[in-house]
Parts: C-alpha cells; sequence; structure tokens
C-alpha cells in the first residue's frame, strides 16, 4: 500500500476536520450543571444513576450513621454471598473455585457435590472449537491486541452456530457456557500466533486440558511446557473469581444490559462488552500499574526508604514522573473508598507467591506504596471521598510473577469477566425489559436552511 494512501495516514486535512469536529462537539460545562446532568451517570460524590435492578451482585462502600451516608470498608457479594466467605470457603478446602462461582452467579445457588461435577464436565466439554477454527481464523491476520483478537473471534464464531440468533434462554445459556470456556483459547492461540509470527517466537499450540480447573487449563496452554506450581493455579483461579463480576453498574456490564435489551446475537452482545473492557479507564489499568512501578524502581534507589518513595508519589501527581499524565495507576475507585475488598483478598496470597518467585522485596515496595499513596493525594487534591488501592494494584503483579505476557492482562480480565456478563445478559432477557434508550437534552438552537449558493 502507498505510504501516503494508507488506514493510519492522519492528513493535514484530517486534522483541519477533526478541529471542527471538535468545535462542534464542545458543551459549554456549566450547562451540565444547569440541567442538573449527572456526568458519567455519576454525581459529584460518585453515587451511580439508578438505571436498573439486579440480583447478580452488589458493591458496598457506604453505611447509614446516624441517618447518613459515611464510608465504609468495601465489601463485595455474589449472589448475597460475600466475596471473601467465597474464597476462604473452597481455599479452606483446597478446592479452585471458580466452576463454584460460576455456577452461583449464573443459577443463583450454590451447586452440592453433584451440581458441581456435572457442571464442571460441561464446561470441559465446550473446550472445543470448530474444525480449523485455529488455523482458519486465529492463525491469518494476528492482531498485536489480544483483545480486539478475542472479540473477532467470538464475532467469527457466530457464522459456525446455525442458532446464533435466537435469543431463548435456553440457547443464549448454551452460547454463554460455551464462549465462558472458549474465551482462553480464543485469547491464548491469538497471543501465540501473534508472538510466533510478528517476533518469530517458536509457536506453541497446546490442546485444552481434558480435565482441570479453568485455571490450571490457561497455564497449560499458555507455557511450552504446560508445567506450573499448585499455588500459581490457585492464585491465577482467585484472581479470575475477583474478576468475575461488579455490579451491574461497571461500563461493561452495563454495556451487556443495552446491547442485549435491543435483542441482538450473544456474539454481538459480547464483543461490545470486550470493547467496553478494552478501554484504559475500565479494564487496562493493571498493565499502567507495571509500567508504573518498573519506572519507580529505576526511580527510587532505596525502595524502603518511605520519604524517597513519597517524594516519587508526589512527582507522579504534579506530572513530573513516569507518563506525566498526574495518576498514581492502581489507587482510587469510582465506588470504594476506605478499601477495595479484591485487593484485600488478593493480597495475601500476592504475598505468598512473590515468596516462592523471590521478590518479596518487590512486594514490600508495592505494600509501602498502598500504605504511603492515599496520604500524598489528600495532601495534593481536593477530594470528595477516601481513596485506598484497588484490584488492578496487585492483580498485574501477579501475573507479571506467573509469566503472563502483558498483551494477556486484559484478555485475563476479559475472561473472568464473561461469566459476569453473561449472568447480566440472562438476566436482561428473562425480564424482557424495554430498549434500553436514556434521554440527552439537545442543546442546539434552529436554524433556517441555506442554499448552498448562498453560504
Amino acid at each position: 500500500m502507498d505510504e501516503h494512501n494508507s488506514y493510519s495516514d492522519i492528513t493535514p486535512e484530517i486534522i483541519r476536520l477533526a478541529k471542527m469536529s471538535e468545535e462542534a462537539g464542545v458543551i459549554d460545562t456549566e450547562l451540565f450543571t444547569k440541567y442538573d446532568v449527572k456526568r458519567g451517570l455519576r454525581d459529584l460524590n460518585g453515587k451511580g444513576v439508578l438505571a436498573g435492578l439486579t440480583n447478580i451482585s452488589d458493591v458496598r462502600a457506604t453505611k447509614m450513621v446516624d441517618g447518613k451516608s459515611v464510608p465504609c470498608d468495601g465489601r463485595l457479594f455474589y449472589r448475597g454471598y460475600e466475596v471473601n466467605d467465597l474464597v476462604a470457603g473452597f481455599h479452606k478446602d483446597g478446592r479452585f473455585g471458580y466452576e463454584e462461582v460460576t455456577y452461583l452467579l449464573l443459577f443463583n445457588k450454590l451447586p452440592n457435590k453433584e451440581e458441581l461435577a456435572e457442571f464442571e464436565k460441561l464446561l470441559i466439554y465446550y473446550r472445543s472449537l470448530p474444525t480449523s477454527f485455529v488455523r482458519d481464523i486465529i492463525m491469518k491476520a494476528p492482531s498485536k491486541d489480544m483483545m480486539n483478537t478475542l472479540a473477532r473471534s467470538i464475532l467469527t464464531l457466530y457464522s459456525y452456530d446455525d442458532r446464533a440468533d435466537d435469543v431463548s434462554l435456553p440457547n443464549v445459556l448454551r452460547q454463554c457456557l460455551q464462549l465462558i470456556s472458549l474465551c482462553p483459547m480464543l485469547t491464548i492461540y491469538g497471543y501465540q500466533a501473534y508472538s510466533h509470527y510478528h517476533d518469530g517466537n517458536s509457536l506453541f499450540i497446546h490442546q485444552p486440558l481434558a480435565e482441570g480447573s479453568m485455571a490450571e487449563n490457561i497455564l497449560h496452554i499458555l507455557r511450552p511446557d504446560s508445567k506450573f506450581t499448585p499455588l500459581e493455579a490457585r492464585i491465577l483461579d482467585i484472581c479470575m473469581i475477583l474478576h468475575m463480576e461488579h455490579g451491574g453498574g461497571n461500563n461493561s456490564s452495563f454495556t451487556t444490559h443495552v446491547v442485549t435489551s435491543s435483542l441482538t446475537d450473544t456474539y454481538s452482545v459480547m464483543a461490545a462488552a470486550i470493547g467496553s473492557l478494552k478501554g484504559p479507564r475500565h479494564g487496562g489499568a493493571n498493565i499502567k500499574v507495571i509500567q508504573m512501578f518498573e519506572d519507580m524502581k529505576a526511580e527510587v534507589k532505596d525502595w524502603a526508604d518511605e520519604d524517597e518513595v513519597a517524594h516519587y508519589l508526589d512527582r507522579l501527581l504534579n506530572r513530573e514522573a513516569f507518563d506525566h499524565a498526574g495518576l498514581i495507576y492502581g489507587v482510587g475507585h469510582a465506588v470504594y473508598s476506605k478499601s477495595d475488598p479484591r485487593a484485600i483478598v488478593l493480597k495475601s496470597f500476592v504475598e505468598k507467591l512473590s515468596v516462592e518467585k523471590g521478590l518479596h522485596k518487590e512486594f514490600e515496595l508495592y505494600n509501602l506504596v498502598e500504605k504511603l499513596a492515599p496520604k500524598v493525594i489528600a495532601g495534593e487534591r481536593q477530594m470528595y471521598k477516601g481513596v485506598s488501592v484497588n484490584v488492578d494494584f496487585y492483580s498485574g503483579f501477579v501475573y507479571k510473577m506467573l509469566g503472563l505476557p502483558t498483551e494477556l492482562f486484559t484478555p485475563i480480565f476479559a475472561i473472568a469477566r464473561m461469566v459476569g456478563w453473561s449472568a447480566h445478559r440472562m438476566e436482561e432477557l428473562a425480564n424482557n425489559g424495554k430498549i434500553i434508550r436514556p434521554a440527552y437534552k439537545t442543546i442546539c438552537e434552529d436554524r433556517d436552511y441555506v442554499p448552498l449558493s448562498d453560504r
């Protein structure tokens, strides 16, 4: 293709037109206040506008004290069960929990032994891509972005489904279970293809396990030798459970409800949700955390020196360090203020893995930043609510210790969240609601048409 006629060219004419588009699109911020518009569907305190009801999960970050809502330690519930209780339950028994929690989110009950065993067999049964799909679809035109690869592969599966547009609940459940089981292969095979064709690395395409948990299967198909330790598989299992679901109001789950309400097919819905999660404001934060810490480790001489670490964090906020964005990545959340329960659950397992990997000194640096960051932010910014580290703060460190390439950080999030999206799609269809269509107030003035010759 001619270098002056490529898809990625931004010509002077495009720049000029983009400037016109920007000027046409800017709306006076005072008008949002005048018309009481909740930008981002949230108020100044971060509370979301009530747009629906859900029976799937709940995020709690406040409590009522003397008739007033005050911040409290965050709590996350799946179908009424607190997440830390679920994790403690299967961890105590030495079991993997992903399949059990998937059953809970989809069917609103914890399975007994027989139900869990049958459900695990069903998920394993669906670990099978159509014949030649890897060769004909995944291996051709591999993308450098694995979220793009995952969305494209899911949309392509539509063509292999004779009942793709059937939105009856049994058929949609079948489609959702298939996608839950297939997402690891779609993503990791896509990464292996890109790594081979673009980076010149050896190509490994392992067949999925005929038994074993989702976490074990992911490590099996990812690693050249398919080997992993029990602790590695356990902590990946926990990471995925903590990323499965997070209330109906998060961007990708809300996207799932919006697109499902149009009665489109499951493949289009999940591709839309992936497109939402792909955005750095939603699913890509843990990559930024890792990159920020790599810069921090290079800039800070003594990782245990509180003053030196605090000075670096202050430079981050003042746009003098790392990417000059003025952010401490992994700190703060749209809902949580005092603590993110997912980060608390994950932290104890992170420390164990850091010892196994010989990276405990690096874990201590994360621990120190967790302690100092809220104080540094409070000293620099006007706060409507408190801040604490979120799940992304530690999950990127876990994925790094597991040897996952950064290209797979957000896709692992998507693989886990496919469960939550499936539950929300089923819930939206079960309630047979109206198409979701919020109101936008126009502020443009009426104008008379002017003939082309008079302009």
